[in-house]
């Protein structure tokens, strides 16, 4: 396998368990490029990989702690948010990042997903959306858009999806951004902001699946959904989350939506501690 330079001149190698290689991602798959943009985010946030941990659940994201060489974990399904708050709490020297599918963080995870926001835990999640369960045999999910096709609705989804955008930036994320795989230099800049917002961080990255959920939606290449990407994205920095809907057709709006400032859960904790310490020597 040939190594892979950076731009700066850094190499990638470096972050990669090539030893595992070739992974196991379908041709076409949007999670590899997602992983490429977030191992290169590390050194553009000028982040110690010995203090990043990669924290996943089940899914074909999932497998992505297996690829990068850092500590990582693998946890189970709808899990990994809760896992990750406990390595934050345990160690918060640490930056912690979640990297996991849509299923995985928004259907089984998706109560997880909301107190970790509304608590402003200080990690920041990347969620790979390609729409549907891919890893088991691509049905219909939280985030599939009306209409579209899945192995468990082939008549077309009838179920209103999330709009993941405004679910975490009302449940009180600091950080909220959504790119697709197409845009690597500004999904790479937003993960790197991201990880070093203070709080809780999201970063949505819309991904092809071709070999479900493109096959079932005339688009059985992922540079079909390439092609879609380019022709349907509108960057709107600042938008509304409300306002971000996904529809079958119709604009897809990327860009950072939401860059606040509010206290995470470890600021407040620390001045809960301040104020018994104060009263107990009263």
């Amino acid at each position: 396998m040939t190594s892979t330079v950076f731009g700066n001149g850094s190499n990638m190698d470096a972050f990669l368990r090539l030893d595992r290689m070739p992974h196991i991602w379908c041709s076409g798959c949007g999670i590899g490029p997602a992983v490429g943009c977030f191992v290169r985010a590390i050194e553009r946030a000028s982040l110690d990989p010995d203090k990043v941990a990669l924290v996943s659940g089940i899914g074909c994201a999932g497998r992505a702690a297996g690829y990068v060489k850092l500590d990582s974990f693998h946890t189970t399904h709808g899990r990994a948010l809760p896992f990750a708050t406990g390595l934050k709490l345990g160690n918060p020297e640490l930056s912690v990042v979640v990297f996991s599918g849509d299923g995985d963080l928004v259907a089984i995870g998706g109560n997880h997903l909301v107190h970790c926001a509304r608590r402003n835990i200080d990690m920041t999640v990347i969620c790979i959306n390609n729409f549907n369960y891919g890893m088991t045999g691509g049905q219909v999910g939280p985030t599939t858009p009306m209409d579209a096709r899945s192995s468990t609705s082939p008549y077309g989804n009838f179920e209103h999806p999330f709009n993941v955008p405004y679910l975490v930036a009302a449940s009180g994320a600091t950080y909220v951004a959504r790119w697709t795989v197409l845009h690597t230099r500004q999904l790479e800049r937003s993960i790197a902001e991201a990880m070093v917002k203070p709080g809780f961080s999201f970063v949505e990255v819309i991904s092809p699946c071709p070999t479900l959920y493109g096959r079932m939606n005339k688009e059985s290449k992922g540079l079909d959904t390439l092609h879609s990407y380019q022709e349907r994205s509108v960057v709107r920095d600042g938008a509304d989350p409300k306002d971000v809907d996904i529809e079958m057709t119709g604009p897809i709006i990327v860009g950072k939506f939401v860059d606040i400032e509010r206290p995470t859960f470890g600021d407040l904790y620390q001045r809960l501690l301040q104020r018994v310490e104060e009263k107990s020597k009263q």
